[in-house]
């Protein structure tokens, strides 16, 4: 699993031009799912989400997790993060897990979150096309693949 993770000030998702939900301060959670990913894969990065300190404390230090500051957060399920442009233009995503694998993998992400955050997470909707707005806060961004738990 890869995530690209986003500090916002605000975030929303709108589908068929209608608002599906939108946070304020917290983060953006884009996730990619490949074949090979398991539950373990699950729980590395939601733990990791939750406890990443990367929001700013008095002293205007990153020493605060999105459980500390009870912020909230946005979770989008995103194929293309397992894009291979190796060849050619055409990104290919044979590498990104088929619905069957993803869904039961994105649904027990975002169970897992609720879990470690203790409290309701918003999300997309799988497989939707969406439009994300978002006020990047920093800009901070990381990339988290479990794969490379280094």
């Amino acid at each position: 699993m890869r995530v690209v993770i986003q500090r916002v000030s605000r975030a929303s998702i709108h589908i068929n031009k209608e608002l599906h939900s939108s946070i304020g301060k917290g983060l953006l959670v884009l996730l990619g799912i490949e074949a090979e990913d398991e539950l373990s894969d699950v729980e590395y990065l939601c733990k990791k989400i939750a406890g990443l300190r990367i929001f700013s404390d008095d002293e205007g230090k990153m020493n605060l997790s999105l459980k500390d500051i009870q912020g909230d957060c946005l979770l989008v399920s995103q194929f293309t993060l397992f894009a291979n442009t190796s060849k050619g233009n055409r990104p290919s995503f044979i590498q990104a897990a088929r619905p069957e694998i993803a869904v039961p993998l994105y649904e027990a992400c975002i169970q897992n979150l609720n879990e470690h955050l203790d409290r309701k997470i918003q999300t997309g909707e799988f497989g939707a096309d969406m439009q994300i707005e978002l006020i990047n806060d920093g800009p901070v961004t990381l990339l988290i693949d479990s794969k490379a738990k280094n």
